[in-house]
C-alpha cells in the first residue's frame, strides 16, 4: 500500500534529525492521532482509539520540521501511507509509515508564526515573487476580477530583522 493520507494528530516523540552519507537531511519523529465522537446515549464526548504512525521527512522539509516541531505540538500533515508486515524471531507486527509531503501547526488548536527561510544552499533555489528586505506588498487575491474590494492581508519584511527575511502578517483593512 502506497496511498496519499492527510491526517491530524500529536507530534509523540522529540524529532530527531540526521544527515546521510550523501548529505539529505531526514528528519523522523512519531504520531499520535485520535478521534472523539459524541455518544448520544450518555451525552458527552468519547475517545476513540489513537492511531500511531512513524513519520519521516526529507531535505528542507526535514529541516523546517526539526527547527520548528516538538513533542506535543498539535499537527497536520499530508503523506504516502506506508504499511508494512515484520518479523523477527520473536516477534511479528506491522509498521506504519508516513513519508510527509506537507505539514504545519493545526490552529485549531493554538496559533503558530510563519517564518520564511532564505534560499535552500543545497537545491539552490531562489523565490523571486518573495518581497525585498524593507518593502510592505499589498496584493490582490490570484483570480479575483478587478471590480472585487477584496484584498489580502499585507506582508512586511521588516528592514531591521536579524532574520533578514521575516514575514509578518499585518491586519487587513478589508476582510476576505
Amino acid at each position: 500500500m502506497n496511498e496519499t493520507i492527510t491526517i491530524t494528530g500529536n507530534v509523540a516523540t522529540q524529532p530527531e534529525h540526521k544527515l546521510t552519507p550523501g548529505g539529505v537531511s531526514i528528519t523522523t519523529f512519531r504520531i499520535a492521532s485520535g478521534q472523539r465522537r459524541y455518544d448520544r446515549q450518555t451525552g458527552g464526548w468519547v475517545d476513540g482509539p489513537t492511531n500511531w504512525y512513524s513519520v519521516s521527512t526529507f531535505r528542507s522539509l526535514a529541516d523546517h520540521a526539526y527547527d520548528s516541531l516538538h513533542k506535543g505540538d498539535r499537527v497536520i500533515l499530508t503523506g504516502r501511507l506506508k504499511v508494512r508486515e515484520w518479523e523477527t524471531s520473536v516477534r511479528k507486527g506491522t509498521t506504519v509509515e508516513i513519508d510527509a509531503e506537507a505539514i504545519g501547526h493545526d490552529l485549531l488548536w493554538g496559533v503558530s508564526r510563519f517564518e520564511k527561510r532564505g534560499p535552500s544552499a543545497s537545491s539552490g533555489r531562489t523565490d523571486t515573487n518573495a518581497p525585498t528586505e524593507g518593502t510592505v506588498d499589498t496584493w490582490a487575491a490570484p483570480g479575483v476580477a478587478d471590480d472585487v474590494d477584496a484584498e489580502w492581508p499585507t506582508v512586511a519584511v521588516p528592514a531591521d530583522s536579524p532574520e533578514g527575511g521575516t514575514l509578518e502578517l499585518a491586519t487587513a483593512e478589508t476582510p476576505f
